[in-house]
């Protein structure tokens, strides 16, 4: 966990905060998956989000047109709900963005539905169990989809975003948020590493209008964020 301040939303992408948590905490309906925000599609991929737990926590289903094979972002909490989604959109993989509380307490429910979860192995130990170990700069197929790994260690060592090849999408989990880095006050975080990471694996691979979806909170853009960079050194946080 550890969120920043929601800054500039990404005004092509998302609804307000309140149209969103409307349209996340309504009832329960017969369709789980009107329970879920789109945050972007084409004509390949669409992203489903919910917030689940006790810190809004974002949980995204990425989701191939073609063939409707989908991959689930952080098994964060509220495993009933994330088991409906995941039998509705054809959920075939877990990855998790990396192993802190609130992201990983449907990891146990969703591995007994049978589906695999994948975490790297420097935060592996923080989960109750997982199937597979995600390295730096892999490829993850998702039906006809590519997806790409990315260390980007700070908040936890071993903390990982993923981006979507042909989409300007990019899941940065606690990495990057609107207005600054993740928390790095927990044992094991680190400040410096985390500047180090979102310089170099984010700022400098990804162009300004790569799409960044955050664990927590609204999205933004590389460019609004790059920036403000040299800010979050000074101040420290």
């Amino acid at each position: 966990m550890g969120t920043r301040e929601q800054g500039p939303i990404c005004p092509v992408v998302y609804q307000t905060r309140a149209e969103t948590d409307q349209r996340v905490r309504a009832p329960a309906t017969l369709d789980p998956v009107a329970a879920t925000t789109i945050d972007y599609q084409d004509s390949a991929v669409e992203v489903h989000r919910i917030v689940v737990g006790p810190v809004d926590n974002n949980v995204y289903i990425v989701r191939c047109k073609a063939t409707g094979e989908s991959a689930l972002i952080d098994a964060a909490n509220e495993h009933d709900k994330l088991l409906e989604l995941c039998r509705a959109l054809d959920v075939r993989q877990v990855l998790e963005t990396h192993g802190h509380w609130d992201h990983i307490q449907a990891v146990e429910a969703v591995r007994d539905a049978g589906i695999d979860v994948a975490v790297t192995a420097a935060d592996a130990s923080m989960l109750p169990s997982y199937d597979q170990l995600l390295d730096d700069r892999s490829t993850l197929t998702v039906g006809r989809l590519t997806m790409h790994t990315i260390a980007t260690p700070g908040h936890t060592p071993g903390s990982m975003c993923f981006s979507v090849e042909g989409t300007p999408l990019l899941f940065s989990g606690d990495t990057l948020f609107p207005g600054g880095p993740g928390n790095t006050s927990f044992e094991h975080s680190d400040f410096g590493t985390i500047i180090t990471s979102i310089e170099d694996r984010l700022f400098s691979e990804f162009g300004p209008d790569t799409i960044v979806l955050p664990g927590h909170g609204r999205g933004t853009t590389i460019g609004t964020e790059s920036p403000h960079l040299d800010e979050w050194v000074e101040r420290g946080w």
